[in-house]
């Protein structure tokens, strides 16, 4: 087997596994395992919560090429933070042929594993969202002093030493274009053109472009208003910087930054622009099964369309075979949106996430913990008897160069065994690691799975992270429809024509 390894160091954590460290583990099981490292991707002080990965992105490519047929790495928590953006790209990696292996959650393909690594997954989401809670807890100290709060500050100001803003004048200018050509009517291009013309640039250096005029002119900063924690948190590792949190959330303090415009112009500039907003706020379908629904018919993927058609031009959603829409060398027919979306879901909240499906799961899960468990038990048995043996004859050679007798070859055994304390010791403290990750008790399995209770009620974004924790794929074919779920394969009728 050839694999690449990944390997991420982030600086909000100083107490996680340098990247040499991962890298290091990762060999030895490598070597243990007879598996063939072929390429290392890295990076450094990135977290796992955003796209802005190279390496991370650089080794998703690759992976289309066939060149490594596993990719592993030292934690899963050093591949993502978020199930959604986990997911997403153990599909890309399912669907190229390639596996994700961790080094310390060893976990196989059994439906328990699965359940067991989504609950993995989900603490060290919580852990994430929890040291950006502490983060933000000083974030917001900083904000009610109006100072500062890191990144680029917004054109038009500067930021002095004690972290208060203040009006850069050149940069202020090319604002107080920007708000008076628009409140008098001008479009973008005019003004972009006359920015550009007479040297205006952004934060950045570069050109104005039509987002960043948008952006300065939704800008609440500039009539002297501070603003903190306005954006909305992440989604699927992304930020829209255009949708804003409930206002409860935002700090806004009046006065708090000096003015460039004045209410007048700014009251005229947000009317103009909220006059034209009407046509992009149409909302966005989403598409529960995106990602897990295939053709039975071609095997291909298929994806969500929707249409309006029929006498009364009436709107209707469905998921279409890939193949088909792409190279027409596949016949299979559409299937309805709701139709296949119900199933799955009135097929979870049934088989899945009743009570009595919850007893079992916790049973299997626990029962499957505590094997693993027994193992690693067993390792650390071993690693903490070789660890003794190795300080017993350290410590023989110490006393011996106490009592005067003392030889160069000494020396050279002394460090030899340094080097297999060391070695010993990283194993110890890893397979510790494993026995508490392998050690969940039934109660914390049990509260992971009920959170999920009531899926109908929950919102579309639940909805989908559900679906995608507790079923593999779901396969359309002509007369019936097979959802692979965790424990059990279920088939279904297609719906009538």
């Amino acid at each position: 087997m050839k694999a690449a390894i990944y390997a991420r160091y982030s600086s909000d954590n100083q107490r996680e596994e340098s990247i040499e460290a991962q890298i290091r583990a990762i060999r030895e099981y490598c070597q243990k395992n007879n598996i063939q490292i072929v390429k290392i991707y890295t990076d450094e002080a990135r977290s796992a919560t955003t796209d802005d990965r190279p390496g991370f992105l650089e080794m998703i490519k690759d992976s289309e090429l066939g060149i490594f047929d596993l990719i592993i790495v030292h934690k899963l928590d050093r591949f993502a933070r978020d199930r959604y953006d986990s997911a997403f790209y153990k599909r890309q990696l399912k669907k190229n042929g390639v596996k994700l292996i961790s080094v310390l959650e060893q976990l196989d393909d059994s439906p328990e594993s699965v359940i067991l690594e989504s609950v993995l997954e989900g603490m060290a989401e919580y852990y994430s969202k929890n040291l950006a809670r502490e983060v933000m807890k000083g974030m917001k100290e900083t904000a009610l002093q109006c100072k500062h709060n890191g990144g680029l500050p917004p054109l038009g100001y500067d930021v002095a030493e004690d972290k208060t803003y203040t009006i850069n004048e050149r940069e202020a200018q090319a604002v107080k274009i920007i708000f008076d050509m628009y409140a008098n009517g001008k479009g973008y291009s005019e003004i972009l053109s006359l920015l550009n013309k007479n040297g205006y640039r952004t934060q950045r250096g570069r050109k104005f472009g039509k987002n960043s005029i948008h952006d300065i002119l939704k800008n609440e900063k500039y009539t002297g208003v501070y603003i903190f924690n306005r954006t909305a948190s992440k989604y699927n590792g992304k930020r829209n910087h255009r949708k804003y949190k409930n206002d409860e959330e935002i700090i806004r303090v009046e006065g708090g930054m000096p003015r460039i415009i004045d209410d007048e112009t700014w009251k005229r500039v947000q009317e103009r622009m909220n006059n034209k907003k009407h046509a992009a706020n149409k909302a966005k379908e989403v598409y529960l099964l995106s990602g897990l629904i295939y053709c039975g018919k071609c095997g291909g993927s298929m994806t969500g369309i929707h249409t309006y058609g029929g006498r009364n031009k009436g709107y209707y959603s469905y998921y279409e075979c890939n193949v088909r829409k792409r190279t027409k060398e596949c016949d299979a027919k559409s299937i309805n949106k709701e139709y296949v979306e119900n199933l799955v879901i009135n097929e979870l909240e049934e088989k899945v996430l009743s009570p009595k499906a919850i007893d079992n799961l916790v049973i299997a899960i626990t029962e499957y913990t505590k094997s693993q468990s027994s193992e690693i038990h067993k390792d650390i048995k071993v690693f903490q008897e070789q660890l003794m043996g190795i300080e017993t004859q350290i410590n023989n050679i110490v006393d011996a160069i106490a009592s005067g007798m003392f030889h160069p070859s000494m020396k050279e055994k002394m460090d030899v065994l340094e080097a297999q304390k060391a070695n010993i010791i990283q194993k110890l403290e890893e397979a510790k690691s494993q026995a508490e990750i392998h050690s969940l008790s039934a109660e914390t399995i049990r509260k992971y799975l009920e959170k999920d209770i009531g899926i109908k009620t929950k919102s579309l974004d639940e909805q989908k992270r559900i679906i995608q924790t507790y079923v593999q794929k779901v396969v359309v074919y002509e007369d019936y429809i097979e959802v692979y779920r965790i424990l059990n394969i279920a088939r279904f009728p297609s719906p009538p024509p």
